[in-house]
């Protein structure tokens, strides 16, 4: 990989506008934006190493998602679940390093969402076309004690955010080109997903969103 692909901009001091989400989660509007030309160059080496794919889920169906990952180990789901695989199972090959500048950026996300100390180890990188969709669910696969960071580049989608359990009622939040969501403490496991994504046509993706969620596993 071309590592000059990877520099990012240092992130700024503070976000346009931070939204409180609940106690632990927090919306930094617009805050990833600066870095999308080089997250987006680093999503395209990334997937020449490991290339997206739509996963199938335990009842045999396939996931509207593509998806990719980074780091010491990657997110897999097939017929027999989903877990943390530290190979890519397609291509038997470890998972592309998480950049360094990834990592420092993101960390430095989670900071100023009030969450101190976070190293992430794993980045899941999502590809939504138009119709793709993200289920209900909670992100308890990693390290309960430590926070989800969430980037949303390209295409804009509503972020359904619900409660701890899977019948609470459910918000409807925006997430445009740039937008974090940090999210941890008695929010950790709060149920969240996405809508099906509208079709249109972004000035930096085309008719794509990406999605790029930092957490720790080990």
């Amino acid at each position: 990989m071309a590592q000059q692909e990877f520099m990012l901009d240092p992130p700024p001091a503070s976000a346009p506008k931070h939204e409180v989400l609940d106690a632990g989660a927090m919306v930094l509007r617009g805050h990833a934006a600066p870095q999308a030309q080089g997250m987006l160059a680093g999503i395209k080496q990334i997937a020449r190493l490991s290339p997206f794919r739509r996963m199938t889920v335990a009842g045999g169906g396939s996931m509207s998602v593509a998806m990719t990952c980074c780091g010491a180990a990657g997110w897999c789901s097939d017929a027999l679940g989903h877990r943390y695989e530290t190979r890519d199972p397609m291509t038997g090959q470890p998972w592309p390093v998480l950049p360094p500048a990834w990592r420092e950026w993101a960390i430095a996300a989670a900071r100023l969402a009030g969450h101190d100390g976070f190293v992430p180890d794993t980045c899941l990188i999502n590809g939504y076309r138009p119709g793709a969709r993200m289920g209900l669910h909670q992100d308890d696969d990693e390290q309960a004690d430590a926070p989800v960071v969430s980037i949303s580049f390209g295409l804009p989608a509503i972020f359904q955010w619900g409660g701890l359990q899977r019948a609470d009622p459910v918000r409807r939040i925006a997430l445009l080109h740039g937008d974090v969501v940090v999210w941890g403490g008695p929010s950790r496991h709060v149920f969240h997903g996405i809508a099906p994504l509208r079709a249109g046509q972004h000035p930096v993706t085309g008719p794509c969103r990406y999605n790029l969620t930092f957490r720790r596993v080990w």
